[in-house]
Order: C-alpha cells, then structure tokens, then sequence
C-alpha cells in the first residue's frame, strides 16, 4: 500500500508539490510520525524536539495536535492528509448501504474553512488518476467514487451529528468559540467523535497557531506533550523550523513590534500575558 509520504515524494502523485525536498523535511518527520513510518537517526532527532517523546510510534495516532506558527505550512499539510485519507483508503466495509465516509474540515467559520479545501481540491485536480475520482465538486465539497466525500462543515456541535468520519481536520481551533460561548470547541469535538467510532483508525487533527492557554488545543498539549506512549501526539513548532524559506525580516520585525504576540504567531508557543483576564 502506497504511504503518505511515498505519495508526497512520487512525481506522478503530489511530488511536484513538495519540493525542494529539504524545505519539506521536518514535515515528513511529522507524517512518519502520525502514520508510524520508520525514521532514521535524524528524523527521530526531528520528532523529539517536536514532540519532546524518546521513543517513535509503533502504530499510527487516531488523534494529533499541531500546535505551529503561522505561515508553517499546516493548511497544505492538512490537505495533504485530507486527500490521502479519501483517496487511499477503502471504507466499504465499514458503510451500509448508502452511506458515505465524510472528511471534515471545520474552522471557526466556513470562509476559513475553505483554505483547506482550496488545497484539497488543487492537489487533487493536478493528479489525473485522482481527478477521475470526482464524481462532483463545489467550493466546499469533492465527492468521490469510492464513497468519500470531503467537505466543509460548520463547527457546531449541532450540525456535526449523524455523518460517518473517516477524519476531521479542525482549523485554527484555538480560535474557536470558548467555553462560556453557546457552541465551545469542546462540545464540537464531543459531538464528532461518536462520528468516528464506526470507522479503525478515523483521525481527528487539531491545527492552529498557539494562543490562550486555554482550550481544547491548550489542554491536548498540557496532557500529552513529552508523554511517550501516549494515545495522542502533539507536535510543536516554530513557524520556520517547519518553513525555512520564511522571511526571517518579517518575523524579526513582528518580535519587535508585539514580543509576545509574535511569539504565538510565529513561535509556536502559548500566550501567558492574556490568559488572566481571558479566564
């Protein structure tokens, strides 16, 4: 069976994509560590630092959190998995008849959602064995002929129920809604993973640039970073230790203008400076 990273390096596949190799290299540490493929000694250098784990997976995580700086390449990472998701992998056995395996991609609004898609359905465009897939496409949808179908939803933990997930890619999810709001990200993540239950090995990934220490994303990394054999994987990064071809000018001059903000913008790293009067 063709791996995620084989079908990011192959030419014929999304290669053309990601090159120079180099500049991609830490994320395919990332994707050798959400799907439990084997690294070489740098590689796993690679993942402790970013996961503060010794020991590398020995099976794929159902459940991954990215904690990294804007402009580090997430949104066409998430796309990447999006499209491997639905495309290399069979779920009839586990559909009744009529029913469709559903990969979400949720953000705060369905604007910002459509980021995603837009990756989605260009990687999937550029790939002729893949485009003979698409049975029919929207801007918020690409339904498949094996049953799949990628889409945009709302992050609302009303109109989450009743889909079968195969995976759901929630966006900038530290920006989601609190806890004192009608619709908090936990009752959303709450209503989607009963969605997930019916599918092994249905993923739920959590991307966004750090903010309060608060949320679903801040709890993840409380809870599970630097945890070795724990159940979920959480992997933090600066903007440009995931993109090296970022200006460092312009993140130099966002350190000058806001050290803080900029540091969750482009560090990586929690908010401490707001996270009294937002509690």
């Amino acid at each position: 069976m063709t791996s995620i990273v084989d079908a990011m390096d192959d030419p014929n596949l999304f290669g053309k994509f990601f090159t120079p190799v180099e500049n991609w290299r830490p994320w395919r540490v990332f994707l050798k560590a959400v799907f439990a493929l084997p690294m070489d000694d740098d590689e796993l250098a690679t993942y402790r630092y970013h996961t503060g784990r010794d020991h590398p997976p020995v099976e794929p995580f159902t459940e991954t959190w990215i904690p990294v700086g804007r402009r580090g390449g997430k949104s066409i990472i998430a796309a990447l998995i999006a499209d491997y998701l639905a495309c290399f992998r069979d779920y009839q056995e586990y559909l009744a008849p009529g029913e469709r395996a559903t990969v979400a991609v949720l953000a705060a609004d369905r604007k910002q959602a459509r980021v995603i898609m837009r990756y989605v359905a260009g990687l999937i465009e550029s790939v002729p064995m893949l485009q003979k897939m698409v049975v029919r496409q929207t801007t918020e949808e690409v339904e498949l002929s094996n049953n799949v179908t990628i889409e945009v939803q709302t992050a609302s933990f009303r109109a989450t129920r009743g889909y079968t997930y195969a995976a759901v890619l929630c966006d900038e999810i530290a920006y989601w809604r609190s806890d004192e709001s009608a619709n908090p990200d936990s009752e959303i993540l709450a209503a989607l993973r009963p969605g997930m239950a019916s599918i092994p090995g249905a993923m739920m990934i959590g991307l966004s640039s750090p903010y309060a220490k608060r949320g679903e994303l801040w709890q993840a990394y409380r809870q599970h970073f630097g945890q070795d054999g724990a159940p979920v994987l959480v992997w933090q990064a600066a903007s440009r230790e995931m993109n090296p071809t970022l200006d460092q000018r312009i993140i130099d001059q966002a350190y000058e203008r806001d050290p803080a903000r900029a540091a969750a913008e482009y560090g990586g790293q929690f908010r401490s400076d707001i996270e009294g009067y937002i509690a």
